[in-house]
């Protein structure tokens, strides 16, 4: 039986060996012909079109830029959702908010997307000067409602785990439930939250089919939020369909990409973990 668990706890460990494996396999092929400071650097992404050229950095902005829109909408409304639920919200209230929010996270992310298209983009082209459909505003809104219940969840459960007599001894000294709430408890349990947006950022930043859909496909080197952008996954999907050669210089194009995006990720991650460790309050 003990073999058994362990073959089960390495199952993950394993996955994750093969895929980078495969990632550096395939890279290792692409990094051959196209130098890792004309990939890094490069500032304009055509592998499809001639002359072809393979600098990455409009993906990457693209990418940079829906997570950013993401993440500041997840931490405004997460935040605010998290504050109203462990300082305000009566435990009635919270027994049906909580799970409400929670729903957010399991809609398929390809709804999402239809819903950015259809929904959020006409809206914003009644008030805003979009000139396109496709604008990675709407994509970044929409991806900030979806990873808004990770920052809300992971963030009550910081804030719920602050002491009691830290709010009584703020309490005591004359402070406003909303002072308690931002001077104390947020403080208090701040290495949480933190954690908890770097978590969410880093899905944002691996999410697909909400900028395949509502954000475009053009590597746009931009930061203008109503033009239309490509992100990394976007790309990967684009030349994954089953129409580019395998083995050619195109089709390793998205290993190289995927790696990077792994690396991304994984960066963020190891972020998050240390800030929790490294900042973490023991009471």
């Amino acid at each position: 039986m003990l073999v058994v668990l362990l073959l089960a706890t390495l199952v993950s460990v394993l996955a994750t060996v093969g895929i980078i494996y495969t990632l550096l396999r395939e890279s290792y092929g692409f990094f051959q012909v196209v130098s890792v400071w004309e990939f890094i650097a490069g500032t304009r992404w055509a592998p499809l079109f001639e002359p072809q050229a393979f600098g990455v950095l409009p993906l990457i902005a693209g990418t940079l830029l829906a997570a950013g829109i993401a993440g500041i909408v997840a931490l405004t409304l997460g935040l605010g959702a998290a504050i109203y639920l462990s300082e305000y919200a009566p435990d009635r209230v919270r027994r049906i908010i909580k799970p409400v929010l929670e729903v957010l996270a399991g809609i398929p992310t390809v709804v999402y997307g239809f819903f950015a298209l259809s929904f959020v983009t006409p809206l914003l082209q009644s008030f805003l000067p979009i000139p396109v459909i496709f604008n990675v505003l709407s994509a970044g809104i929409v991806m900030g409602l979806m990873i808004m219940p990770m920052v809300s969840t992971l963030s009550e459960d910081a804030m719920v785990a602050v002491p009691r007599e830290l709010r009584d001894a703020a309490y005591a000294l004359g402070a406003t439930r909303f002072e308690v709430a931002t001077k104390v408890v947020v403080p208090a349990a701040l290495p949480g939250i933190v954690a908890a947006f770097i978590l969410a950022l880093s899905r944002a930043i691996g999410e697909t089919l909400i900028v395949t859909i509502a954000a475009g496909a053009t590597p746009n080197l931009t930061l203008n939020p109503l033009e239309s952008i490509q992100t990394m996954t976007a790309y990967i999907v684009q030349v994954s369909l089953g129409e580019t050669p395998q083995g050619t210089l195109v089709f390793k194009t998205i290993f190289a990409v995927g790696l990077l995006l792994f690396l991304m990720t994984l960066i963020m991650n190891i972020v998050g973990r240390w800030v929790v460790r490294r900042y973490t309050e023991r009471y």
